[in-house]
């Protein structure tokens, strides 16, 4: 039988932009990375390992849906477009343009992207386009185009490498974009600082990590360019030929005391780590400094990113191989919608919205009309919604229920909204369930276009199956609509394909260009079909001369009117809302590793939910003692805004007065772990980012009187059970079973609950519910005093795939474990379900190295991913033997 043949594409994941050779046999898929892509090089991490779990239809929305009477029904395609059609139109002509918005997503191809802004801004006429990219990358965008006059990141892969010293300021590289992080460990004798108030994996391989206070960022990185210029350190001729603005940010670091001692005490950090971060960067000509979310979400991201790069701009560390600063972005297309206008204070192909640009665009688009101004950037477009001023709206592949700051509001937003649309390839999640109409939308795999990654290099991600169901590319569905909004705007959507909107995108960054701005795909513009579906990863700029991309800002020109970078002094200010008697805790939110955004679809892959399987709520080890919260026990975490309820894990790995939490759970998989909804809405006055790092908290423990869990056959698509009020459940997707995690204060009855097998111990209070039928395991429940230990998971979700349960199996399910059998741990390595037990009996037995780890267990033979934590198991180890010794 002849194998199938591999598909290139690119992963649907971070903004590394891994190449992906993909196999289909059927929906059956398997996935390895792309050796010839320039991104990973073949490498991919745990997620996009998993790709091939996550192609499946479980869990899909497959056909158009109407709410009428409050219950959803199955409609055509007919039906649906037409309602969202005239809904839209009904509320411009009754309300204005203004009063109709479009919520946009990463995730979106660029031709996606283009049309929704095509739409919008030159057809209905407003900028309430924004995406879900404002929360993530908007202040660094914000940044650029102070300093650099244009959204124009100047770094390359290459650069990781290439540099004798990496600065990692807000960047878990480690777990948020694990394949960058292996390409750097490659590079030896290179010397990495880790700027984060929370000891990360990335902060724990560094050699000097500085844990600084929350929102002390400005500061660091003042006290830096203030440290250059007193030591005579920076590049005099860079500076007089290249930029301007000297003099003011001399005035304005000179009103603050620079010393390494002030600065250091401010920051809450080691005079002796600061100086020597300082001195390495002074002395050390190939500096990148990578910069992501931890700098970006905060209510003066602008001013962090602008600091940083001030210090690469008075060194002259930009434009260089090896040496600039290096925004990183979180999403597969963030980019690629930045490109394209997808955030609602920029017109498309980077212009914004002054006379000339808006001209130009309309008269490109010979449109009826132009977004006169910017439209309402995220936060404050879902207030307009939640005050009636936006009367529809329409979301595409996002889910803003859970991913939003004070997500309470949101959901009072489109509670409210007269229409919700929402296209997207779930069925059900937490945005899905408020839609009045439903729209199925093209999955990775499915749809057909390009997007571009963090080093500004544009990959395919190409259909590898025909369309499901009665899905529809986002493009054509966004065409479609347009088309019958209005019979005038018939030509202006008449696409017959994603290469035509891309070649129509590519043709504006051409159009009265001249040298005028840096993003020109003009040798794009002119491509047949053929030479679209084979288009290789290409850089931009891509001008119509058809010459390779140079390194930007290598001739020192930037996108200024005068070709010259801009220093801007940054100001210092405090949060935006400060700790109090009542909130005397900074919480951070953050990521894990192997889940993705939301989890609509890591959470099908039962290998991504092994490594952290509910959120957890880190909490210092001093902070715990005070307030009685014991290491995996349930803690309240409350803010001004909401409430959550989380397990502890209590650990230093967080400053003390400092908690962080997750943000991917949502009411799906803990609907009381949700994070968002307690986060200040506050946002960076400029970029319009929320301030997701930095709430004032309290926290206190829950006090649960019995845990459990109760495990019933996997059903992505079916009804969640009904718990009682009072019960704290968290949910993990397994192969063959989904196990609920559960707890309470109340007494659980479960009395009426069938069962085939039970177990009682009135003296322990364990109790003990197994269902058995045709042979076949169909639910387990264990319920024990909170002080008891439940049996681990592993065995018992196993049982669930099992076809005929043999006799030892079913007499040891009422345990809950086979006699004799050995505990996993936590699991570390996901690829391979390697537990912390087996890898620290394989270091009692000798193993020294992550290499010789991976021999005896496989653990971290895979994507890689682990292999940090594989190290701190080592370090781990070995101390316990020093201590032990001594």
């Amino acid at each position: 039988m002849t194998a199938p043949t591999p598909h290139q594409t690119t992963c649907p994941y971070c903004g590394v932009g891994c190449g992906v050779k993909a196999s289909l046999d059927g929906r059956t898929m398997t996935v390895k990375g792309d050796d010839t892509h320039p991104a990973n090089q073949g490498r991919l991490c745990s997620k996009g390992t998993a790709l091939g779990n996550t192609f499946g239809l479980e869990g899909r929305l497959l056909e158009p849906r109407i709410r009428r009477n409050g219950q959803l029904e199955h409609a055509t395609w007919d039906e649906a477009l037409s309602q969202v059609a005239a809904k839209f139109a009904q509320v411009v002509a009754e309300h204005g343009p203004d009063a109709v918005a479009f919520y946009v997503s990463g995730q979106l191809l660029t031709e996606d992207y283009y049309a929704v802004n095509k739409l919008a801004k030159g057809y209905i006429g407003t900028a309430n386009v924004d995406t879900n990219s404002r929360l993530c990358m908007s202040s660094a965008v914000a940044a650029h185009k102070q300093a650099f006059g244009a959204d124009l990141v100047p770094g390359t892969y290459d650069d990781l490498t290439e540099a004798d010293m990496l600065v990692f300021s807000g960047h878990n590289a480690a777990w948020t974009h694990p394949v960058l992080y292996r390409r750097i460990e490659t590079r030896q004798n290179q010397f990495r600082v880790c700027i984060d108030p929370k000891r990360t994996d990335t902060a724990k391989a560094a050699d000097l990590h500085l844990m600084i206070r929350p929102q002390t960022d400005i500061r660091l990185w003042n006290g830096l360019c203030a440290h250059l210029i007193a030591r005579d350190a920076i590049d005099h001729d860079f500076i007089d030929a290249h930029t301007q603005g000297f003099s003011r940010l001399m005035a304005s670091l000179s009103a603050d005391d620079q010393s390494i001692e002030a600065v250091a005490e401010d920051c809450g950090i080691s005079p002796v780590d600061l100086k020597k971060f300082y001195d390495a960067f002074l002395h050390t000509p190939k500096v990148v400094s990578l910069f992501s979310m931890g700098s970006n979400q905060s209510s003066q991201g602008v001013h962090k990113g602008l600091a940083l790069i001030n210090a690469h701009l008075l060194s002259g560390k930009i434009g260089k191989p090896g040496a600039a600063p290096f925004s990183i972005t979180g999403q597969p297309n963030a980019m690629g919608g930045r490109e394209v206008g997808g955030l609602a204070n920029m017109l498309a192909a980077h212009m914004d919205f002054d006379e000339v640009s808006k001209s130009l665009v309309q008269r490109f688009w010979d449109s009826p009309t132009i977004a006169p101004k910017a439209g309402l950037k995220a936060v404050d477009m879902f207030e307009a919604v939640r005050s009636g001023k936006i009367k529809a709206i329409w979301i595409m592949a996002t889910n803003p229920m859970v991913s939003m700051p004070d997500t309470n509001k949101i959901h009072e937003a489109l509670s409210n909204c007269e229409m919700v649309v929402v296209s997207d390839v779930i069925a059900r999640t937490d945005t899905m369930n408020m839609a009045h109409i439903q729209l199925p939308a093209a999955a990775w795999g499915e749809k057909d276009g390009t997007v571009t990654n963090s080093e500004r290099v544009i990959s395919r991600q190409r259909n590898l199956t025909d369309l499901p169901g009665q899905v529809r590319p986002d493009w054509a569905i966004i065409a479609e609509v347009g088309r019958r909004m209005n019979t005038a705007w018939e030509t202006a959507f008449n696409w017959a394909g994603p290469d035509e909107v891309f070649a129509e995108h590519a043709g504006l960054t051409a159009f009265e260009n001249n040298g005028r701005r840096f993003l020109d795909l003009g040798g794009l513009s002119g491509m047949t079909k053929a030479e679209y579906d084979a288009l290789q990863p290409v850089r931009w700029p891509f001008k119509a001369d058809g010459l390779p991309s140079t390194r930007l800002f290598s001739d020192g020109k930037f996108n200024t009117p005068n070709g010259r970078a801009r220093l801007v002094p940054p100001i210092v200010r405090g949060p935006a809302n400060q700790t109090s008697p009542e909130f005397p805790f900074h919480l951070n939110s953050a990521r894990v590793r192997d889940h993705w955004h939301t989890m609509t679809r890591t959470a099908l892959a039962p290998e991504l939910n092994r490594h952290l399987t509910e959120p957890l709520l880190d909490i210092h080890p001093r902070d715990a003692r005070r307030l009685h919260i014991k290491d995996g026990r349930l803690a309240v975490v409350t803010t001004a805004y909401g409430e959550a309820i989380l397990k502890a894990r209590v650990t230093d790995d967080v400053r003390e007065g400092n908690l962080s939490v997750p943000m991917h759970w949502t009411r799906q998989f803990a609907p009381f772990g949700r994070s968002n909804q307690l986060i200040n809405p506050a946002v960076d006055p400029m970029s319009g980012q929320p301030e997701f790092k930095h709430t004032p908290a309290t926290v206190k423990a829950y006090n649960e009187a019995w845990h459990g869990f109760v495990m019933t056959p996997r059903d992505f698509d079916g009804e969640l059970p009904q718990w009682g009020e009072d019960t704290i459940w968290r949910r993990t997707t397994h192969a063959h079973a989904d196990c609920f995690e559960i707890a309470g204060i109340a007494p659980l009855d479960v009395s009426a609950i069938e069962a085939s097998l039970t177990l009682d111990d009135a003296t322990t209070g364990i109790t003990r519910r197994v269902r058995v039928e045709n042979e076949r395991l169909t639910r387990a429940i264990f319920v024990t005093p909170i002080h008891k230990k439940l049996p681990p998971r592993d065995w018992l979700l196993e049982r669930f795939g099992d076809a005929e349960l043999t006799d030892a199996h079913r007499a040891a399910l009422i345990i809950g474990r086979l006699p004799g059998m050995q505990d996993k741990g936590r699991i570390i390595c996901a690829c391979r379900s390697v537990g912390e037990i087996a890898i620290n009996a394989a270091i009692a037995d000798g193993a020294k190295t992550v290499e010789d780890i991976g021999e005896i267990t496989t653990a971290g033979t895979s994507c890689g991913s682990c292999k940090g934590e594989l190290k701190q198991c080592l370090l781990k180890q070995a101390m316990k033997k020093e201590t032990v010794n001594a």
